[in-house]
């Protein structure tokens, strides 16, 4: 029988049950929590993914989808992170899958080594030490089939191989490279994808409702509608650095944060630049309704020592309040949690920095606030870089309270880049990173 919502919900219910106890009985336990002064944020938990076979993970979902997991086991959830209700529960939700990079004749080529491997939903519980998987659910197309993470589009996105690089995989106009996860009030869910970069639909049961993308995409031959509801200028994006961040603000509109500049007008001037866009939508009105500038710090503030300024990227957007955000600016080493208020002063949408022929481009602006472009005004929150016990790579941050962050990093499914991502018989070497939920306490009530 083929995969059908009916069909899935027992697959659900099992999963929620026996992974937990079955397949994750190894957990590992956190070490003690870092002590640091009372007027400093600090880690008071931390809590640790064990070991679960991919391929087993995927298959309880949609059967048959993974036939060689080549030694992976379940990690990238940690592309965001989102309150479940009940404290220490949370959502979650995978990125496109395990992937990496090998250069060959010189020029880097993007390896899915399970490409079969299907973006899921899940829910998790932190207890102690511990990270349980309570519940997954499989993105599914309309027909309820897998979207999977491999590329859209040949020309736009990187060209998909195999794990050793060698042999040219399809595209796949289905495929999601999700980042991002809230859950609206109705149970459904909202992601944000990379590819598009898209804002994704998806029923409580997974299937992609409506997929929206930037004016002029022309994506077709997808199994869920797709609508070219977002401003053409984020045709634009960098490639594998389209929306990332995602956030609900208390009446349901939806805040998406591109990871880093635009490519405008080029290359160039894209990775030179420090300043991104957040964009509001409004899912009743099926619209953007207000863009903003967003400007980085410089890169050696963030990361000490670090003076590659495309490294900058947003990983996070959280709601604080009606028309306030905290954002996640950060490299791969370090991270720094900036409060902003969405002002209406400062909303730049259909303006003339939506037109990419522009000259200067907003990308190109040294100093967009003397430029008179209405720059969002932010307030250090919190330097993570600085926090002991703070893994790399955090992607993901949920408010848990007045005063505590819930943080989560990407593993990258304990891959490496390069050919040695794989011994000679197309296992994976582990980097023996895990997925780890961290909770910090600020000096300060947000």
């Amino acid at each position: 029988m083929s995969p059908n919502a009916a069909g899935r919900r027992p697959v659900h219910r099992c999963l929620a049950r026996a992974v937990p106890l079955a397949l994750v009985a190894g957990l590992a336990a956190a070490g003690p929590a870092v002590s640091a002064p009372s007027g400093d944020a600090h880690v008071v938990r931390t809590a640790t993914l064990g070991d679960l076979p991919l391929g087993a993970f995927s298959n309880a979902l949609l059967p048959g989808s993974v036939d060689d997991d080549r030694g992976v086991d379940l990690g990238g959830i940690g592309s965001d992170i989102y309150p479940a209700g009940r404290r220490g529960e949370f959502w979650t939700v995978t990125d496109r899958g395990p992937n990496g990079q090998i250069k060959v004749d010189g020029t880097k080529r993007r390896t899915f080594p399970v490409p079969g491997f299907d973006p899921a939903i899940v829910k998790i519980r932190v207890q102690g030490g511990t990270v349980r998987v309570l519940e997954a659910i499989p993105v599914t197309t309309a027909s309820g089939k897998a979207v999977t993470g491999l590329p859209n589009q040949r020309g736009r996105d990187e060209a998909p191989y195999s794990y050793d690089a060698k042999t040219p995989l399809p595209y796949n106009p289905n495929g999601l490279d999700t980042e991002g996860i809230v859950r609206a009030a109705d149970g459904t869910f909202w992601l944000v994808d990379e590819y598009g970069p898209s804002l994704v639909h998806v029923s409580a049961r997974g299937r992609v409702l409506t997929r929206y993308v930037p004016e002029g995409l022309h994506l077709t031959g997808t199994d869920y509608p797709v609508v070219e509801a977002l401003p053409s200028v984020l045709l634009h994006r960098k490639v594998n650095r389209g929306f990332e961040g995602l956030a609900q603000l208390p009446g349901g509109d939806l805040v998406m944060a591109v990871q880093s500049p635009l490519s405008l007008p080029d290359t160039a001037a894209g990775e030179a630049s420090r300043t991104t866009r957040l964009l509001r939508f409004s899912p009743k009105r099926k619209a953007v309704t207000a863009e903003y500038a967003y400007r980085f710090d410089p890169v050696g503030v963030v990361d000490p020592g670090e003076d590659d300024t495309s490294e900058l990227k947003i990983s996070s957007v959280v709601a604080i309040g009606k028309d306030r955000l905290l954002v996640e600016e950060r490299t791969d080493r370090a991270a720094r949690l900036q409060l902003v208020r969405l002002e209406r002063s400062a909303d730049i949408l259909g303006g003339r920095w939506d037109d990419d022929t522009a000259s200067p481009s907003l990308e190109q602006l040294d100093d967009p606030a003397s430029a008179g472009v209405p720059v969002l005004r932010k307030r250090l929150v919190a330097d993570l870089g600085t926090v002991a016990g703070v893994p790399g790579k955090i992607e993901g941050v949920a408010r848990v309270d007045h005063d505590t962050l819930a943080l989560i990093n990407d593993n990258d499914f304990g891959m490496t880049d390069g050919a040695a991502a794989f011994d000679a018989q197309g296992r994976l070497v582990d980097s023996g990173v895990e997925t780890t939920v961290v909770s910090v306490r600020l000096p300060h009530t947000l």
